[in-house]
């Protein structure tokens, strides 16, 4: 007798910086995703068919996350329960051990849920360092966690006027980097949040003196292109810097066409965190797995 499929929604987190991705990679790839060592580590549940994460929320490599999430289906021998949802977090987080990666949550879901399309909004941030007028007067527990614009400080007033245009609906085409499945996906977007907010460093106290700043670019949508948000935080931070001015960001948007993004405004991948996956509360409403 074959035992009936478990179906679970698990929050994680993880430092990307070290991985090539949140996707799984072949063994021909030289980087390694975020996928694979969660696949690997969920082997160690001895199901009776290899457990699969569907991922809700791509990340490229630097691209760390506060929280992405995943489904995945659980069979496992005849006569033996579901895990319950501590059991599952726990024994995962033991055999994840050595990765900065950790499962935050669990969740029984139906058969029907899935991580990716079930998901009403995903919120970015982009954390930004001003006041360094070069790469290595930025703090070194910040290293690869932020971006530190040449120039020093930024128009912040500009940037928050220019963000406005970037909300509601639009064509984003410029603001979407090629790759295979541009074609293939509408570049129409909606975004519900765009703001810039001034934020803190780790331990930032214990250095003042130095006049440094952090601030948080957030982005709230259902969905984004591929490199939506990063092109986003570059046009705004080249508006920062005088490189353009807040009109142009609506220019830009107009114009439809990646080709017409300027070289210089992409941000890097370092300063960006995904950090929430909303769903409908009720779908997370679980039936008590077995013991």
């Amino acid at each position: 007798m074959v035992s009936p499929k478990t179906r679970y929604l698990v929050f994680f987190q993880y430092w990307g910086t070290k991985y090539s991705g949140v996707m799984q990679t072949s063994a021909e790839q030289s980087g390694i995703g975020v996928q694979n060592y969660l696949e690997k580590a969920a082997q160690n549940l001895k199901p009776v068919v290899p457990i699969k994460f569907h991922i809700s929320s791509r990340t490229d490599s630097g691209v760390h996350a506060l929280c992405n999430s995943a489904h995945l289906d659980i069979q496992r021998a005849p006569g033996k329960p579901a895990f319950q949802e501590r059991v599952l977090i726990g024994c995962l987080n033991h055999h994840l051990k050595p990765e900065p990666i950790r499962i935050l949550s669990a969740y029984r879901v139906t058969n029907n849920f899935h991580a990716r399309f079930s998901a009403l909004s995903r919120t970015y941030i982009y954390r930004l360092l001003m006041g360094c007028t070069h790469h290595s007067e930025i703090p070194v527990f910040e290293r690869d966690l932020c971006w530190a614009p040449p120039g020093g400080y930024l128009n912040v007033p500009a940037m928050q006027d220019a963000a406005q245009f970037l909300l509601g609906t639009h064509d984003f085409s410029t603001f979407c980097s090629l790759n295979s499945e541009t074609p293939f996906r509408s570049p129409v977007k909606t975004i519900l949040q765009a703001d810039i907010q001034p934020s803190s460093g780790f331990l930032s106290h214990h250095y003042e003196y130095r006049g440094l700043q952090f601030w948080e670019l957030k982005f709230k949508s259902r969905s984004f292109l591929y490199r939506q948000v990063r092109r986003m935080v570059g046009a705004l931070v080249a508006v920062g810097q005088g490189k353009l001015a807040p009109h142009h960001i609506k220019e830009l948007l107009e114009m439809k066409d990646a080709r017409a993004f300027p070289a210089f405004a992409m941000a890097p991948s370092s300063g960006l965190f995904l950090k929430s996956v909303e769903y409908n509360e009720a779908d997370l409403q679980t039936v008590t797995p077995g013991e």
